[in-house]
């Protein structure tokens, strides 16, 4: 019995498709949506490999600007947006920083979002919610669609070497699992993303809703990741032969806990780290840098040369909470950080702006978003509470 249990086992291996395997499709032609002295705009449209029965979410669009270098190929990147993208002006441009460089940019569009939005649902509501099967089945079309769309570019003169992928926060994740699983991904920059799907559902600030309701279905977090391994980048990023890549990460992110984005960083044993003095969205204050610097690194990637990082990126510490000092006064504030005393910034002062008056507060954290410390301004001066979020 144990000869045969042997010898059936191989033929089973055998005949098991790989994780993610898309069927190859004949492709329409793209359609040509502009082209000017500096660049070419193309849109292209196709079947997605996995299909979930809404008719608008299962056609894929894909956004291609080209560099108008019509006497060579040219190298590509893909990028992939964030969650809840209501346009595509961030990756557009990142696409034309990439342009300036001589390098080629297609945009996905992620399942849910723009022009892949079910009819009476807002860009991405679908793409995260409370059911695990519903959430591996995403990331899958998703991972499946970058796939294909890497099938197409492959498929057009015009396209040289795929250079790599670029995601940011929900367009980061997806891009890790993608990494993970095609060997034509050989470079990335994973801006806001980690790995660890089942602690980023049970510890983002930005799906709270989702967990909660993940608790009510009487879910623990072991059985969620349990649920959600077949996606997770995690299990598929051993022993990926990486050539080169870059995470920018968040300081003081609430939505990718850091401490998931510093597991992405440790699976990418060769990964250059970039860290911001900031939260999830205070990125949007140093957001033409950020770009500037991903296209950099793609431009040293296709060029074969060495990449040099910025020692530090220089963003403001924004926050926005409540202030409670004695004798009992408590007030609604927004400001930002003057000096952090410490490298993790856990004892800070910051300038504080309330409806009355500007307040000097002088604190350190006794955990995780709350602050004991002293508020001084022009009224009064106490001791007190800042209950704050880092944007």
């Amino acid at each position: 019995m144990c000869v045969a249990s042997t010898l059936a086992q191989p033929a089973s291996i055998q005949t098991q498709e790989p994780p993610f395997s898309v069927p190859k499709i004949l492709f329409a032609n793209w359609a040509v949506v502009s082209e000017t002295e500096d660049a070419n705009e193309y849109l292209a449209s196709f079947p997605s490999a996995f299909s979930t029965g809404y008719q608008e979410n299962d056609r894929v669009a894909l956004r291609v600007l080209l560099p108008n270098q019509s006497d060579k190929k040219v190298p590509v990147v893909l990028i992939l947006h964030y969650w809840g993208a209501p346009n595509l002006k961030v990756e557009r441009s990142l696409a034309l920083s990439l342009n300036e460089r001589g390098l080629g940019a297609a945009i996905l569009t992620l399942p849910y979002h723009l022009s892949r939005t079910p009819a009476g649902a807002v860009s991405g509501a679908l793409a995260v919610q409370p059911d695990p099967t519903k959430l591996v089945a995403t990331m899958k079309q998703a991972v499946l669609d970058v796939r294909r769309a890497l099938d197409f570019l492959e498929t057009r003169n015009e396209v040289g070497k795929i250079v790599g992928i670029y995601g940011t926060s929900l367009g980061a994740i997806v891009s890790s699992l993608s990494f993970a699983v095609d060997e034509r991904l050989e470079n990335a920059v994973f801006l806001l993303g980690g790995i660890d799907l089942t602690s980023m559902i049970w510890n983002s600030s930005r799906v709270a809703n989702v967990k909660e309701q993940l608790r009510q279905q009487g879910f623990s977090e072991l059985t969620l990741r349990e649920a959600l391994k077949e996606v997770e980048p995690g299990n598929y990023l051993a022993g990926k032969k990486a050539n080169r890549t870059l995470v920018i990460r968040a300081k003081f992110d609430t939505v990718v806990p850091p401490e998931c984005t510093d597991q992405l960083v440790r699976a990418l044993p060769n990964s250059q780290v970039l860290e911001m003095d900031t939260g999830h969205y205070g990125g949007v204050f140093i957001q033409g840098r950020l770009l500037r610097e991903s296209a950099n690194f793609f431009a040293a990637v296709a060029a074969g040369k060495a990449y040099n990082p910025p020692k530090e990126i220089l963003a403001p510490t924004v926050r926005v909470g409540v202030i409670g000092t004695l004798p009992g006064k408590m007030d609604v504030v927004a400001g930002f950080d003057l000096i952090k005393f410490d490298r993790i910034g856990k004892s800070y002062s910051s300038i504080l702006l309330t409806p009355q008056t500007p307040v000097l507060w002088i604190g350190t954290d006794i955990q995780k978003g709350i602050s004991l410390g002293i508020g001084i301004s022009t009224r009064r001066t106490g001791f007190g509470l800042f209950w704050s979020t880092v944007l």
